[in-house]
């Protein structure tokens, strides 16, 4: 006979938003409480730290956090699709730069991936109540962004990669994309090319927006055309977005993509349709890696030291989890365009 199988009857785990509704206090709150900081008044404190107590919250983590106690660690969290980051090289190598340094100091990497902003700025509300990271490196930062204001009144130290390129609430690490893209636009037009495609990230993200802007305002100076299309970076949205701007009365010459898988899916679009890269169709990747090198024909590619970057970010972190003082904006070497197979003069 078969055994029934029983619901589990394993308690919902605890979380902070659960602590600040019992106290009816803000999640804000409860980090303040857990790590002794001031802005409480006694009777609020202890009222959250009794809710503590009456819902058996993680209490040995609880006591690292009032210890003061650090985890050598440091935290990333990335609010995009899991399948999109499987695949995607820059990610891989940012990461890489970044645990390299962090090793050096005896510190962990530790990285999650949620599905959005709201899931990410709850993970950071656990972190700081719980004392679980020393510091943060936060990325993808959207315009109006709350994140960094939010991460600054939780008093835990982080970095910011990307940005506006302005002072802001934390410190950042920044690299120019609209430079970066404008060299794009300047090859395109000088090989020729007065119609240019563009297939874009997410709107919402800073660099997506410094991106389109540069190349909008290249098609002002450079007396060029410039068809966009946005998606969420993964190869099925760049392949679709391919198939519109090929299947326009006046395809592009040449496509841009903001990454380098999203040109590889725009190569097979173009291959099923019988469009000849380079000579019906140049093609540029944002983003440089192996598999840009390796594919036939090669494309043509911003280059630049991905590892290194996370490295750089690691280093301005530690400098700020160690209360060194560091600008407000630090500025990345920008990538070089480098020119491959996959551009040509249009027919």
């Amino acid at each position: 006979m078969a055994r029934t199988r029983r619901p589990s009857t394993r308690p919902a785990r605890t979380t902070i938003a659960d602590i600040a509704r019992h106290a009816g206090v803000s999640p804000t709150a409860v980090s303040f409480a857990l790590n002794d900081r001031p802005g409480l008044s006694d009777e609020t404190r202890q009222r959250i730290l009794d809710a503590v107590a009456e819902l058996n919250w993680r209490p040995s983590i609880a006591a690292r956090a009032l210890t003061g106690m650090r985890s050598d660690t440091v935290g990333l969290v990335v609010a995009r699709p899991a399948r999109t980051l499987g695949i995607e090289p820059f990610f891989a190598q940012l990461t890489s730069g970044l645990q390299a340094r962090l090793s050096t100091h005896v510190v962990a990497l530790h990285q999650l991936v949620v599905e959005d902003v709201a899931a990410e700025l709850e993970v950071y509300h656990r972190w700081a109540a719980e004392q679980r990271v020393d510091g943060l490196v936060l990325v993808d930062l959207e315009r109006g962004d709350p994140r960094p204001e939010a991460v600054r009144g939780l008093g835990v130290p982080a970095v910011v990669l990307g940005g506006t390129g302005e002072p802001g609430p934390l410190p950042a690490v920044w690299v120019d994309d609209y430079a970066a893209m404008a060299q794009i636009a300047e090859h395109l037009a000088s090989l020729g090319h007065r119609r240019i495609g563009h297939v874009g990230g997410i709107p919402a993200y800073e660099h997506s927006v410094r991106r389109v802007a540069a190349l909008h305002d290249a098609s002002r100076r450079l007396g060029i055309t410039v068809d966009h299309e946005d998606t969420d970076y993964s190869e099925r949205a760049s392949a679709a977005a391919t198939r519109l701007l090929l299947d326009r009365p006046e395809p592009p010459t040449a496509i841009v993509y903001d990454s380098d898988v999203a040109a590889l899916a725009g190569l097979g679009v173009a291959s099923t349709l019988g469009v000849r890269v380079p000579d019906d169709l140049s093609v540029v990747s944002f983003d440089d890696s192996e598999l840009a090198r390796l594919v036939h024909p090669a494309l043509t590619a911003l280059t630049r030291d991905t590892h290194a970057l996370g490295m750089l970010v690691a280093d301005t972190l530690l400098d700020v989890v160690a209360g060194r003082e560091v600008p407000p904006v630090v500025v990345a070497p920008g990538p070089v365009l480098t020119p491959r197979a996959s551009t040509a003069a249009p027919r």
